[in-house]
């Protein structure tokens, strides 16, 4: 039964510690002091501890000597990596999927896109970034190829592990960004051909992270 109490415990620690350092609460080097999470949390610090072993299997969390636990940094290469093969398989899912989106889709994608719209004014980049998701998993949603469907969740789930919210670093992409959406749509709208569709998805995916690359200051991404 103790066991079982802990093992509970732990795997509550785990979500709400993951949680935060997705959300950005826990920000990059935040140092994790077990004994306050713990605190915060009701809990004692033994499933606290677990937790953080998790995490740092995941590599969102890492030791540091003389330090402890903290927040990893986010990975600038394993985000390119990983945008660029979303690009790939998000457009083919995107455009095996528009001939199944029905017009409920297009109205529940255009009032996603609309609250995107309404983020700009008070910028979220946290909130945008979810909504993105909302948005874009319409569009795929339907993908009859459960494969590609299966890589696309995956790309997805890495840029969350990765904390790659792209629209903190380039919140002048989130405007950009939401206009490419209504042009996604009318495509779709319009019956456009596959290759149409999977190439403006293709693009739309490619923009955002070049918009990243351009900003951004790490010399390892353009060597790669």
């Amino acid at each position: 039964m103790t066991e079982t109490a802990v093992g509970s415990k732990s795997e509550q620690a785990y979500a709400a510690v993951k949680a935060r350092i997705v959300e950005g609460t826990y920000t990059p080097g935040y140092r994790l002091v077990l004994a306050k999470i713990a605190e915060d949390l009701g809990v004692s610090v033994v499933p606290v501890r677990e937790a953080i072993r998790r995490l740092e299997a995941e590599g969102l969390v890492k030791f540091e000597r003389n330090v402890g636990a903290t927040v990893s940094g986010i990975d600038p290469t394993e985000y390119l990596y990983t945008m660029q093969t979303l690009s790939i398989i998000e457009g083919a899912a995107t455009a095996l999927s528009a001939p199944l989106i029905g017009a409920a889709d297009i109205a529940r994608a255009r009032a996603v896109n609309a609250e995107m719209r309404d983020c700009l004014e008070h910028f979220d980049p946290v909130r945008f970034t979810a909504l993105n998701q909302d948005f874009h998993s319409v569009l795929f949603e339907h993908c009859p190829n459960p494969h590609i469907l299966d890589l696309v969740h995956r790309g997805w789930n890495r840029l969350a592990s990765i904390r790659a919210s792209t629209f903190r670093f380039v919140p002048g992409r989130a405007q950009e960004s939401v206009k490419e959406h209504e042009a996604l749509l009318q495509l779709i709208e319009g019956n456009a051909d596959p290759d149409t569709i999977e190439q403006a998805a293709r693009r739309h995916r490619s923009a955002t992270l070049d918009a990243y690359l351009a900003q951004s200051n790490a010399g390892s991404l353009s060597a790669h």
